[in-house]
């Protein structure tokens, strides 16, 4: 019995004990989904790019590009961890197209006469959640990669650049 009350207390202190927080925002991304390679990523990216006409008006859009901001930052980040850094630097092109354009659709809602705080609060966690991820990439990568397919000429890629241009996209959303 006192070695079941102990156990109990002990599973109390360590739920209450307070947890350090790690991350810079609550925001949570989403679990990467299919990646480049898969048979049906093509599938994915088409229902997707259809998704766009089911999400109506400004609030909609901008829930829609971030949705998509999201996933490819995420494959982004697992395909840097992979080393696959071609697919990784056109994933994070796509996730800055689609950052891009949330501004877009905020700036007609606020036209609009719309109350657009809660959605400016949604992306200034976002922003806050991708510069983080973007910064420990950046700390993690290489500055430069030459990507050499078979028989194919080499392609230049500056990853560093081009998560300093994601960077300076995310900082318009804080």
């Amino acid at each position: 019995m006192k070695k079941f009350t102990g156990i109990f207390i002990l599973f109390f202190l360590i739920l209450l004990y307070p947890q350090k927080a790690l991350a810079n925002s609550d925001y949570v991304l989403p679990y990467p989904s299919l990646m480049p390679g898969n048979r049906l990523y093509l599938v994915q990216e088409i229902k997707e790019n259809w998704m766009k006409y089911w999400y109506f008006g400004n609030f909609g859009q901008f829930t829609y590009n971030l949705n998509r901001a999201d996933k490819f930052l995420v494959e982004a980040k697992t395909l840097f961890e992979y080393k696959q850094y071609l697919l990784a630097d056109r994933a994070l092109k796509k996730s800055d197209y689609f950052f891009g354009q949330i501004f877009i659709y905020l700036e007609r809602a606020e036209a609009e006469n719309k109350d657009i705080s809660e959605n400016k609060k949604i992306l200034s966690q976002a922003s806050l959640k991708h510069l983080e991820i973007l910064e420990n990439l950046k700390n993690e990568l290489p500055e430069n990669f030459i990507w050499q397919p078979e028989k194919l000429s080499p392609t230049d890629i500056d990853i560093h650049q081009d998560i300093n241009n994601s960077i300076k996209i995310r900082h318009e959303g804080i």
